[in-house]
């Protein structure tokens, strides 16, 4: 079904590309996931103003309708279904609208990269290995010096037996018998054009033409072994809640030689009992006495990096914030420190000696 793209941004057919940039970043405000909004409309948004802000893709769009980008035939297939199809099949294809609606060569490009008889084939990528996320969580103090922590992890390693060829050593290779040690196979298929054939990459050998003559006793021909592994994790200082560190390469190992996952390592911090935290600043309270915020006085004051005294001036109210100038957290992959905000609280007594009462008393009748 073909969408509308100008009510999806809610402007005429014929609104100028100054009126649907406005009327866009309108919408994309509104709706941004970040601000709350629907994720699946925010989606939309971006895809209609995609194509309308782009004067080849809207003449193509006012003369097709979206259906120019996934055009369908017969027995169901689109671009978009032919393409994901020969692409899984370790095809590196790429076309153009261009192609499909002139100016490109027309049908004939397109299959000219999809089948063979002047097709483009390459070996498949190296498989990847999963990639792995744990929770860590640390102080507050932790966060602001640096921290190395250690994690015991359950994983897919390389075989250090077979180095991860999946072959025993010393048993050499043997020729690919599906492929003939090509590393690929023709294979025809039928579509809503007719048949035709492509080049692929052996799903046996995975490309490379040749296999183990004996597998790895240890990992079984996988080149890999599952085992725990013990990772030092080094999290710099000014590490916040809820960052996510990566450490490359310390995923699960592929099979048979192909490229390591990553690790990623999320970070959460212990809730303080002094410090509240936000970005590179941290925020604290301090009680003080009646007497002290009538006459200021000198406090001492917690800081990440020990006490120091904090200057309180005669007449300070409470909810007074004061700035301590660079003593909040290390700023994480840049220079300095955040700022440490104090809070004024004064406290009240609840129960007073009689000399107490008669002085405010006193002050009572002083009008203070």
């Amino acid at each position: 079904m073909s969408k509308d793209y100008y009510k999806t941004l809610g402007v005429d057919k014929n609104a100028s590309k100054e009126e649907i940039k406005q009327a866009f970043r309108k919408l994309a405000h509104q709706h941004h996931p970040d601000k709350g909004g629907d994720e699946k409309k925010f989606k939309e948004i971006n895809e209609a103003y995609s194509i309308l802000s782009n004067d080849e893709k809207r003449q193509q769009y006012d003369q097709f309708g979206s259906d120019f980008s996934g055009f369908t035939g017969q027995g169901g297939m689109s671009w978009e279904d032919i393409f994901r199809n020969y692409q899984s099949q370790g095809q590196n294809v790429e076309f153009d609208l261009g192609d499909i609606f002139g100016g490109g060569g027309g049908f004939s490009n397109i299959f000219s990269q999809f089948f063979n008889g002047g097709g483009r084939t390459h070996k498949a990528r190296k498989e990847k290995g999963k990639d792995i996320v744990v929770d860590l969580e640390i102080s507050l103090e932790e966060a602001f010096s640096g921290v190395v922590k250690e994690i015991n992890l359950k994983k897919y390693n390389v075989c250090k037996h077979c180095k991860g060829t999946g072959g025993e050593p010393g048993s050499g290779k043997k020729k690919c018998s599906e492929c003939d040690g090509q590393g690929q196979v023709q294979q025809t298929k039928r579509t809503f054009f007719g048949t035709f054939s492509q080049v692929i990459t052996c799903s046996k050998c995975f490309g490379e033409g040749e296999l183990n003559e004996k597998e790895c006793k240890e990992c079984k021909g996988t080149g890999r072994v599952h085992e725990i592994e013990n990772i030092k994790i080094d999290l710099p200082a000014g590490v916040d809640n809820e960052q996510t560190i990566k450490i490359p390469s310390k995923g699960e190992a592929a099979k048979k030689g192909g490229v390591q996952g990553d690790l990623y390592v999320r970070v959460h911090l212990k809730q303080h009992e002094y410090f509240t935290r936000k970005r590179d600043d941290l925020y604290c309270d301090a009680e003080i006495k009646y007497s002290q915020a009538v006459l200021g006085d000198k406090i001492n004051i917690l800081t990440m990096e020990g006490d120091l005294q904090l200057k309180i001036p005669a007449g300070t109210e409470a909810g007074k914030m004061f700035r301590l100038s660079g003593k909040g957290m290390p700023r994480l992959n840049s220079y300095g420190h955040g700022d440490q905000y104090v809070k004024i609280h004064i406290k009240v007594p609840h129960k007073l000696s009689r000399k107490q009462e008669e002085l405010i008393e006193r002050l009572k009748e002083e009008e203070l």
